[in-house]
């Protein structure tokens, strides 16, 4: 199945994969080493954590390498249309601009103003326009958003 990514959040996966592949492999590797090297590896908490974190590494890369096989560079929509996968969008929430850009799970940053198109509020403005208003329920509550922008 295809996942689509912004170019950005694409090449950052990217830069991830081969970051873990080349210098974050080494340094695990050079830790175990070191580690290894204390002798009695049945109680050496070291040994015992670089295997750990060798462990989680791999998964790391397989995950890596498993979402870039089917990766793709979404198009943007130009100009006003309906919100989909890599628009930015412009709400009013309570008489406060606020912008976003709608992206995949695996590029979703809030601090860099990315949200999920899995998120509630995602998931509530794909499809929608410039002008209409949507309600994001959620467990304790239900919050209303003007869409004012679309890019």
């Amino acid at each position: 199945m295809n996942k689509y990514f912004t170019k950005e959040g694409l090449e950052k996966l990217k830069e991830e994969l081969e970051y873990l592949k080349t210098t974050k492999q080494k340094e695990i590797a050079d830790a175990l080493n070191y580690a290894a090297s204390f002798g009695d590896l049945s109680e050496n908490a070291a040994y015992h954590q670089a295997k750990e974190d060798r462990k989680k590494l791999i998964d790391r890369i397989v995950e890596l390498e498993q979402i870039l096989k089917g990766a793709q560079v979404m198009q943007k929509v130009s100009g006003g249309g309906e919100i989909t996968l890599g628009c930015s969008v412009t709400l009013d929430y309570e008489n406060e601009k606020q912008t976003f850009q709608i992206v995949a799970p695996e590029e979703a940053s809030i601090i860099n103003n990315k949200i999920s198109c899995q998120s509630p509020l995602g998931k509530c403005l794909v499809g929608k326009t410039a002008g209409e208003e949507v309600e994001v329920k959620t467990e304790n509550s239900t919050t209303k958003y003007k869409i004012l922008e679309v890019k």
